[in-house]
C-alpha cells in the first residue's frame, strides 16, 4: 500500500535569513576567479586604512593607529591558525600561545644581539626556520596526546602552553624577563631613503601582515577543498564513524596541529619584529584564552569569521581604552550574550564537504538553488509525471539503500 505525497517547492524567504540566504547563494554561484575580482576593492580599501585614518575608526590620539591594525592584523593570523585546530579539526586548544611564543623565541634567539648563539640572520631567513621548529613542536606535542578527546586535550595543551612560558622563565639563555633585544626586521626603505619596516612606525608592518594573511587565506582555503580539509571535516563531526569509513584521523590530527602550529609561529616572528623585544611577560595563560574568545565570538570553521572576531578582541580595547582588568569582563559578557542568541559565532560555519561540490551541484540541478533537494519538487517534475510514490513502512515496505 502506497500513499501519494506533494512537497511544495522551497520558499525564497523575504525576512532577514531570506536575503542572507539570496546573498549567499549568489555569491555561491560565482567562480573563484570572480569572487577574488569581487575582494579586490575591499582589500585595497583594508590597505589604506592606515593612511586614510578615519575618525570613526581611529584609536588615536591614545594609540596609534597603524600600530592598532597591526596588532588586528596579527590576532587575526593567529586566529586563522587556530581556526584549523579548532574549527576545522574540532581539537580544543587552550595553549596555542605556546606556539606563538615559540615563533617569538627563534627570531629572537636567531638575530638578537643578546642571544648566545652569536649569530644575525635576515628576518627572511627566520621566517622558514621559525615555522618549521613550531611544526615540529606541534608534531611533538600532539603525538602523545592526540589519542585524548575532549577536555582532556583542552588540559594537555594549556599545561604546553605554561611549560613554553615556564621555560622561558628559569632556561638562562631565553634570559627570563630580561628578554631580547634589536630583533631582526624586514628590509626596505621608501624612495627617500627612510627605512619602511621601523618599531615606531608600524605601517609597513601592517601591509606585511595584511599581505600574508592574504596569502595564508588562500592557502587554507585550497587545502580546506583537499582531501586534508574533508578529513578534518569528518573527524570533527563525529570521530568515530571518520575512523571506520577509513580516515586516518591520528595522522589527520597531527597535521592539523602541525600546520596550525607553524601559522603560530609565522605570527610570532611578525609581532618579534615589529616589537624588536621578547621576553617572558606576553605568553600567559590570558592571552591564549583572547586568541580562543577570537574563534568563538567569530564563528569556528569559518576564516572570514575569525578574521572579524580577531579584530573585534584586538581592536575594541584599543579604540574604547578599557583598562586591563575590564578587557575580559567585557568579551566574557560579549561571549555569553553571544552563545545565548548566535551560537554558531558572527559568522556561523561553512561546510563543504566535496571540493567541487557546489559546481556538480549546479550542474545537475541549475544554478539558481542554494540546498540540494531530497526529493523532486512538483514544479521540477516532467508533465504528466505521476506523483511519488512514498512507502508505507506499516505495510512492511520500507525503502532500500543509503537514504537521503
Amino acid at each position: 500500500m502506497t500513499t501519494t505525497e506533494s512537497r511544495p517547492a522551497p520558499s525564497s524567504g523575504t525576512g532577514k535569513s531570506g536575503r542572507f540566504g539570496e546573498l549567499s547563494r549568489w555569491w555561491n554561484a560565482r567562480s573563484r576567479p570572480q569572487q577574488w575580482g569581487l575582494l579586490v576593492p575591499v582589500a585595497a580599501l583594508i590597505y589604506l586604512l592606515p593612511v586614510l585614518n578615519p575618525p570613526i575608526l581611529t584609536t588615536e590620539p591614545a594609540t596609534s593607529f597603524p600600530i592598532a591594525l597591526f596588532n588586528a592584523a596579527v590576532f587575526a593570523l593567529i586566529a586563522i591558525g587556530l581556526n584549523v585546530v579548532i574549527g576545522q579539526a574540532g581539537l580544543l586548544d587552550l595553549g596555542y600561545v605556546g606556539f606563538f611564543a615559540i615563533g617569538a623565541y627563534s627570531a629572537a634567539v636567531l638575530s638578537s644581539p643578546d642571544s648566545e648563539l652569536g649569530v644575525r640572520f635576515p628576518w627572511l631567513v627566520i621566517v622558514p626556520i621559525a615555522m618549521v621548529i613550531t611544526m615540529i613542536s606541534g608534531v611533538i606535542l600532539g603525538t602523545p596526546t592526540l589519542r585524548l578527546r575532549g577536555d582532556y586535550l583542552a588540559i594537555v595543551t594549556l599545561g604546553f602552553g605554561e611549560i613554553v612560558r615556564l621555560l622561558a622563565d628559569n632556561i638562562d639563555p631565553l634570559r627570563g624577563n630580561r628578554g631580547f633585544q634589536d630583533i631582526a626586521r624586514p628590509g626596505g626603505t621608501y624612495p627617500d631613503g627612510s627605512p619602511i619596516f621601523t618599531q615606531n612606525d608600524a605601517q609597513g608592518f601592517y601591509w606585511l601582515a595584511v599581505t600574508i594573511v592574504i596569502i595564508v587565506l588562500f592557502l587554507m582555503g585550497n587545502l580546506e577543498r583537499s582531501r586534508v580539509g574533508r578529513a578534518w571535516i569528518a573527524v570533527r563531526e563525529d570521530e568515530d564513524a571518520a575512523e571506520l569509513t577509513g580516515v586516518p584521523t591520528y595522522k589527520f590530527k597531527i597535521w592539523a596541529f602541525a600546520i596550525g602550529a607553524a601559522v603560530g609561529g609565522l605570527s610570532g616572528t611578525l609581532f618579534a619584529a615589529q616589537v624588536g623585544f621578547v621576553n617572558n611577560q606576553r605568553f600567559d595563560v590570558t592571552t591564549s584564552i583572547l586568541y580562543l574568545a577570537a574563534v568563538v565570538l567569530g564563528g569556528q570553521g569559518n576564516k572570514v569569521g575569525v578574521i572579524v572576531g580577531a579584530f573585534l578582541v584586538s581592536y575594541i580595547p584599543d579604540r574604547f581604552q578599557f583598562e586591563p582588568e575590564y578587557r575580559f569582563l567585557v568579551f566574557g559578557l560579549a561571549l555569553i550574550i553571544l552563545m545565548i542568541f548566535r551560537p554558531q559565532g558572527i559568522l556561523g560555519m561553512r561546510q563543504h564537504l566535496l571540493a567541487y561540490g557546489r559546481q556538480a551541484y549546479q550542474k545537475l540541478f541549475g544554478a539558481g538553488t542554494g540546498v540540494a533537494p531530497t526529493s523532486l519538487t512538483p514544479s521540477s517534475r516532467a508533465a504528466g509525471e505521476p506523483a511519488e510514490a512514498v512507502p508505507d513502512d506499516r505495510s512492511g515496505s520500507r525503502p532500500q539503500g543509503g537514504g537521503e
